[in-house]
């Protein structure tokens, strides 16, 4: 494998791969919150919220890569305050995870909220009855068994990162050695005469990765599950 990728290649696995871990494991926290709040909160303004969360999946990538651009880019309303402190996301590989962050987190949060609603609400409630405090209820209880489902989102939300391209290539371009991921990788590629061959492999590599992250997310929530239900 190390001899089949070239250099450039290499690079693009590498930080497709760096990419995926960070926006994968920044988006987990309010990934869980949202899940929570959706699955068990009655507040105003549910519904906007849950079409917000799941309006990645709708609208173009591209059109989500451009509202990061003007909110994040150096010239956007936020964009500009965290350049003042040295913090840019525009064209740089950070970036690049928030841009992959924003188009998995629906997946990541759809399957925490399927999972947490599966537990029982009277576990939760008899647990409530013995004095325990929510924020315990919710560690003690409702964590541990929606776990398969919080495992199977993480996962599922790496792969969707690790796929991502459109809202990616908008917000931080597709600098070589920077911004450059597989997708940009294989776009790139395709775009020179004779690039059909490396592209091709990082092909071969996407497929790998996702059904490996597939079949590890069916795997791991499987004996999780076993676990949680003590069989």
């Amino acid at each position: 494998m190390i001899d089949w990728l070239g250099p450039e290649e290499w690079k693009a696995v590498a930080l497709s791969l760096q990419v995926s871990f960070w926006a994968t494991l920044v988006s987990l926290p309010p990934g869980i919150l949202t899940a929570y709040a959706l699955a068990r909160w009655t507040f105003p303004g549910k519904q906007i919220l849950n079409g917000i969360v799941h309006l990645p999946l709708i609208l173009p990538p591209v059109v989500t890569g451009y509202l990061l651009l003007l909110t994040l880019g150096t010239r956007g309303p936020v964009g500009s305050i965290l350049a003042d402190w040295g913090i840019i996301f525009a064209f740089r590989w950070t970036g690049a995870a928030v841009a992959a962050a924003v188009m998995a987190f629906p997946l990541m949060v759809r399957a925490i909220r399927l999972s947490i609603e599966a537990v029982d609400p009277k576990l939760e409630q008899a647990s409530a009855t013995l004095g325990a405090a929510p924020a315990w209820v919710f560690l003690t209880v409702t964590l541990p068994m929606a776990l398969p489902g919080i495992i199977a989102g993480t996962i599922l939300a790496f792969a969707k990162a690790m796929g991502e391209f459109g809202a990616t290539i908008t917000f931080v371009s597709n600098i070589p050695g920077q911004t450059r991921t597989i997708p940009s990788a294989i776009y790139a590629f395709l775009q020179v005469p004779g690039g059909e061959g490396s592209a091709m492999k990082l092909v071969i590599v996407s497929v790998v990765l996702a059904m490996g992250a597939l079949l590890l997310s069916e795997l791991i929530a499987r004996r999780v599950a076993v676990r949680v239900g003590g069989k």
